[in-house]
């Protein structure tokens, strides 16, 4: 069994000899993926063995926010809350095949510990059974478990049929709850669209009134409102933009009716896109703006599932998305405080914990693994194949010339 990501590292044999001074072997540079890699298997692991042990409820700490109105119910809920967001985030790379014989050993032995997973938390006998029926936020949670299956059709392929009935049956009965009047709507929303992608009876009515909502909260230069009035924060990327493209991409094989709307989403979609790009300063940190700070490198969920979908704007070339994402990534989990006994604090760079927001628990930090969708690419892929090149905040402040930017009247 595999214990963890391995680099493997060679030694230089043209200068071993000419000296018989025993010298010490030369790291082979770890390359962006590898990193990639690494600090994914690092961030998942505790939850994914742990849920494949049947141990997560007994492992996984109780933590909530310091605000938090109802830390029972917030507990209670933050199970089904990491398995959704560990898994969308880690799908694509799921669903993928090849790579170094590390990489797909890896691959396997995760795609094994996610099965076995999914299976006790939908097994009532099972510790880590996991009920989706506790209170509203669990519209929000089962609509991440449903994006996953989404984006990995892999793993609902290789569910047993019981499970992938209990599954559906799980998503269906967040329906007793409403969403709140915001964001919320595309959780509904994907929870139908997942039903339907796997032929199950879905609502079509909650798919519809999310994207007609959303159409209406359009503000404009790529950007929605969350709700009735806008906030500068992170939102447009932490579901807005992901939840459209992945609804649409399921609706629009189903009807020709959003065609018009699709197509606006898509160019909202690019314009954003260049916005997130621009966010990123030289050393990967960005502005602390908004609520849900503590989702780390999910802030630039979209920015990723753009490069994961291959529908980056022509304005910004895969590497330079590489690379402006993976200096997020350095810099959100570069702290020494980030992980307590392997375990991901609440912060936004290491430990803060005053930086959370009431709704916060132990479950929700795990949004961050939302930022890792593009190792869902082979590693053959531009995106990882082409040398480095340097995102905007690098060029414009190294002094290269670099052209204007504008907002977009997209509607």
């Amino acid at each position: 069994m595999l214990t963890g990501l391995t680099l493997m590292f060679v030694g230089s044999p043209g200068l071993a000899q000419k000296s018989k001074k025993k010298m010490s072997p030369a790291p082979v540079p770890v390359s962006d993926r590898q990193f990639w890699l690494a600090e994914m298997d690092r961030m998942v692991r505790p939850v994914i063995t742990s849920l494949a042990a049947d141990s997560l409820r007994i492992r996984m700490p109780k933590v909530t926010s310091n605000r938090v109105d109802n830390r029972e119910q917030r507990i209670g809920v933050q199970y089904v809350e990491v398995l959704g967001r560990v898994l969308s985030g880690m799908a694509p790379w799921l669903q993928g095949e090849g790579g170094t014989p590390n990489e797909v050993a890896l691959r396997n032995q995760y795609r094994q510990w996610v099965l076995k997973g999914i299976a006790n938390a939908l097994d009532s006998t099972r510790k880590d059974y996991m009920r989706f029926d506790i209170g509203g936020q669990q519209i929000v949670d089962a609509s991440f478990i449903a994006y996953a299956f989404v984006r990995a059709p892999w793993l609902w392929e290789h569910l047993s049929k019981m499970d992938q009935d209990r599954l559906a049956s799980a998503i269906r009965s967040t329906r007793r709850f409403k969403p709140v009047f915001s964001n919320w709507l595309l959780f509904s929303a994907m929870n139908e669209a997942f039903l339907c992608r796997y032929g199950y009876e879905w609502d079509p009515m909650r798919v519809d009134y999310a994207l007609q909502q959303l159409e209406q909260w359009y503000v404009g230069d790529g950007m929605y409102s969350d709700g009735v009035h806008y906030a500068f924060d992170y939102y447009n990327s932490y579901v807005i933009h992901p939840y459209l493209a992945g609804i649409v991409d399921i609706i629009g094989k189903k009807t020709n009716a959003y065609n018009g709307m699709i197509a606006k989403i898509r160019k909202s979609n690019e314009r954003y896109a260049i916005i997130q790009e621009r966010l990123i300063n030289a050393d990967g940190s960005f502005p602390p703006t908004g609520r849900s700070l503590v989702y780390r490198g999910a802030a630039f969920h979209h920015l990723a599932d753009m490069a994961w979908r291959k529908a980056l704007p022509t304005d910004l070339r895969p590497a330079q998305v590489r690379g402006a994402l993976t200096a997020v990534i350095k810099k959100t989990l570069e702290s020494p405080s980030t992980y307590t006994n392997g375990w991901l604090t609440i912060g936004l760079y290491g430990a803060q914990p005053d930086i959370a927001d009431v709704y916060n628990n132990q479950g929700s930090l795990y949004l961050a693994t939302a930022i890792f969708l593009p190792l869902g690419l082979p590693d053959t892929d531009p995106f990882w194949a082409d040398p480095p090149a340097k995102w905007s905040a690098l060029r414009v402040w190294s002094g290269d010339d670099f052209p204007h930017d504008k907002s977009a009247d997209l509607r």
